[in-house]
């Protein structure tokens, strides 16, 4: 076979001797960690997230459907927060929770490790770019929002005070035969169109916020980086939310369409629902709930990042014990 002669292309002639000190089992694919080990680790992360901040979505979904298309009139936080417990009781924040467990798990294990692999790729020759972690979440988001989707719809759906459905398994057959399977992708385009500017903003801020709060102590001990992750959740969390709280809206109102009185909108068109929530609220309609939204995001972009962290170095210790058996 003709070889060309420049040096690029000339053929190494291959050892045959066999090395046993060297391991032919697949290594790490990034950060020591293999792909399966981010998925249960964001699995864990989006668990332990949405269960605990729950009580403050159910809020966050009541306010932005009163005042909106269920014509009451629009009230804070406290208010809808003592209503609740008074009519409903405690349970009543816990309302659609076994749909988000069914729902997180899934969805956060797709999207750490999308992320992860992503990030792996774009940040090649520069860690530290912001541009590429921002495009790793959008990566993340687009593909995770596909597997929750459904389940956020059910939950929503539940969440509504005198909601008409027993349960999870009650309002996913009620939907599949009164509306179709298309009712649990109406709000997949505005959820993709919200978390894309919202995952942005978030990995962007998460890991400046940590590589800032990291210079600041770069030989903390465990506990003190465990507040840096918290930290830099917290604050990335907070601002993405804000942000992106009309789309959240506009989400709600085409998730919970037609159901407890709620308004039916002819197309899912965000355009169409500003306009609508506009004409009967003004702008400010497009803000509700952005008090809630953010006591959920800031708290539970916490409790997600520093748990995922937490995960991935107990896999990174394993990992390491491993290797040292064998």
């Amino acid at each position: 076979m003709a070889t060309d002669a420049s040096p690029a292309f000339r053929t190494v002639p291959q050892s045959h001797d066999f090395h046993p000190e060297i391991s032919v089992s697949p290594s790490p694919t990034h950060d020591g960690l293999e792909f399966r080990q981010f998925m249960i680790a964001g699995s864990i992360a989006g668990l332990v997230e949405h269960m605990a901040m729950f009580p403050v979505d159910t809020l966050k979904t009541r306010m932005q459907i009163l005042g909106g298309s269920c014509s009451v009139q629009p009230i804070g936080v406290r208010q809808a927060l003592g209503s609740m417990l008074k009519l409903e009781g405690l349970a009543g924040l816990y309302r659609g929770i076994g749909a988000m467990g069914l729902g997180a798990g899934p969805a956060h294990a797709v999207y750490f490790s999308v992320y992860e692999m992503s990030k792996e790729f774009f940040t090649r020759g520069n860690p530290n770019s912001s541009a590429a972690h921002a495009v790793s979440g959008v990566f993340a988001t687009v593909t995770s929002d596909a597997v929750i989707t459904p389940m956020d719809v059910v939950k929503q759906r539940l969440q509504l005070q005198s909601s008409p459905y027993k349960g999870v398994a009650d309002c996913v057959k009620r939907v599949l035969v009164e509306e179709g399977v298309g009712a649990f992708y109406k709000s997949y385009r505005t959820t993709v169109v919200m978390n894309a500017p919202f995952t942005a903003v978030h990995f962007a801020t998460y890991e400046a916020a940590k590589r800032g709060l990291m210079e600041v102590s770069p030989e903390s001990a465990s506990d003190e980086r465990l507040v840096v992750h918290a930290t830099a959740g917290a604050a990335a969390g907070a601002l993405a939310a804000a942000v992106t709280t009309p789309l959240d809206v506009v989400k709600t109102q085409l998730q919970c369409q037609g159901v407890c009185g709620c308004d039916r909108f002819s197309s899912s068109s965000i355009g169409d629902v500003i306009r609508s929530i506009v004409t009967k609220d003004g702008y400010q309609g497009l803000m509700r709930g952005w008090v809630p939204r953010m006591l959920f995001h800031a708290p539970a972009a916490a409790i997600c990042w520093s748990t995922y962290e937490a995960s991935k170095t107990f896999f990174q210790k394993l990992n390491g014990s491993e290797s040292c058996r064998t």
